[in-house]
């Protein structure tokens, strides 16, 4: 392949999609990562996750010869464009955590030349844009925005959802300087989809409290769901009271609400709030879904120690592999911590777990941790009858099976769902 247009810095989850769309529109692109399993799935044509579209893409851009791979950093010093899609994680104690960002750029730092951009791709706190080009400018005497060109172009695509996003939505560019914008905004035009000029702090917090929102939206009816339990109401009765035909309704189901975007990313604002506290209070409430699912089976069970409990779902989301922050796997650990006998089914994870049938043998209650559509069938909760324990407990957060009960029993549902 010819010398690099882009480099891709990080072709997990964000940035391999992107770097495979890139090249998918004939530019000609390097893909940079440090995980050997990575690199090694890529090269030989496969995908190291699942990604609607993502394979057939892979297959085209290697035959066309338009993407390459590297394990070196500096290497990306070679394109016109870089574009970093690091993790962005923060420190236990409500600190961002810049050091991957750092350690990249003091790679790259030494082989900078005039006339390259650096996209920050990855959720970033505010002024994150700022310091990397403070940065540049501090070490390699670089004027920003005139001799490089520095910007946030936010991620804000749905898991599953990249190929079919990323020619939609709009692309918001956060330049920093006079022409950094402009630069990346042009890089990012190959897609179609329109491109919002604005500064970089406006663009990085957009890009955070789009997910803030998400993650406090989903709060309320987690919250209600627990009140629900307290004063023997149905939450999904209550729910419906609340929007049914009213003009300011709105309000949204309960469920395990995770993700390592959703969890992590109201850090980046709580790190310099003026109100602090407000978000702690949000993470709190679906962080405490999963304690409320085992103790609420605890009050219909009696002690779980011993007893068969099947956790259908690891991933964070429905209709995805992805693993990460999955508030699932702290509701194994839970009911592990109970002494319960505790069995895995999820038919999209590479994690190892068991097949349903091996989950759902004389279980003793089944609690469904991802809506996954495999679940949320007739013949799921039929097989749930015939193989659990006589009348096993059903969890369900999700109302999978629109019987509208977050505990109920095999045959209540089923009778329920039947009428």
């Amino acid at each position: 392949m010819s010398t690099p247009d882009v480099a891709v810095i990080g072709t997990g989850r964000v940035g391999l999609p992107l770097a495979l769309a890139f090249a998918d529109r004939g530019l000609n692109v390097l893909g940079i990562d440090s995980a050997p399993q990575i690199l090694d799935a890529v090269r030989d044509g496969r995908m190291p996750f699942e990604e609607p579209g993502a394979p057939e893409v892979l297959e085209r851009v290697t035959a066309a010869g338009t993407i390459s791979w590297s394990d070196r950093v500096a290497d990306a010093a070679a394109a016109d464009h870089v574009v970093i899609t690091l993790g962005t994680p923060s420190f236990s104690h409500i600190e961002i955590d810049l050091r991957d960002i750092r350690s990249v750029l003091d790679d790259l730092l030494p082989h900078l030349r005039p006339g390259q951009s650096l996209t920050l791709r990855s959720t970033i706190a505010p002024r994150t844009t700022a310091f990397v080009a403070g940065y540049v400018a501090k070490h390699r005497g670089f004027a920003i925005g005139d001799e490089i060109f520095v910007a946030h172009a936010p991620e804000r695509i749905a898991a599953g959802k990249f190929f079919e996003e990323i020619v939609t939505l709009p692309c918001i560019v956060g330049g920093v300087g006079e022409r950094s914008g402009e630069i990346v905004g042009e890089l990012f035009s190959v897609f179609g989809a329109p491109i919002v000029q604005t500064t970089p702090e406006q663009a990085e917090l957009a890009k955070i409290w789009t997910n803030i929102l998400r993650y406090a939206t989903f709060a309320l009816p987690n919250l209600l769901m627990m009140d629900c339990e307290q004063y023997g109401a149905n939450v999904f009765e209550v729910i419906d009271l609340i929007n049914r035909d009213y003009p300011r309704g709105g309000m949204k189901l309960p469920g395990f609400t995770a993700g390592t975007c959703l969890r992590k990313d109201f850090a980046f604002s709580e790190e310099r709030s003026t109100a602090p506290g407000m978000l702690l209070a949000a993470s709190r409430v679906n962080e405490s879904v999963p304690l409320f699912l085992v103790e609420g089976a605890k009050r219909r069970l009696g002690e779980l120690a011993g007893r068969k409990v099947a956790v259908l779902g690891l991933a964070f989301k429905s209709a995805t592999d992805d693993e990460r922050d999955s508030l699932s796997h702290k509701l194994v650990r839970l009911l592990e911590r109970e002494l319960a006998d505790v069995a895995i089914h999820d038919p999209w994870v590479t994690t190892p777990n068991q097949s349903l049938e091996q989950a759902l043998d004389d279980a003793h209650a089944v609690i469904v941790a991802t809506n996954h559509p495999e679940f949320c069938t007739g013949e799921t909760l039929a097989a749930i009858g015939e193989r659990a324990a006589p009348n096993a407990l059903i969890v369900d957060p999700w109302n999978c099976w629109n019987v509208g009960q977050v505990f109920g029993y095999a045959t209540e549902l089923a009778a329920l769902r039947a009428g």
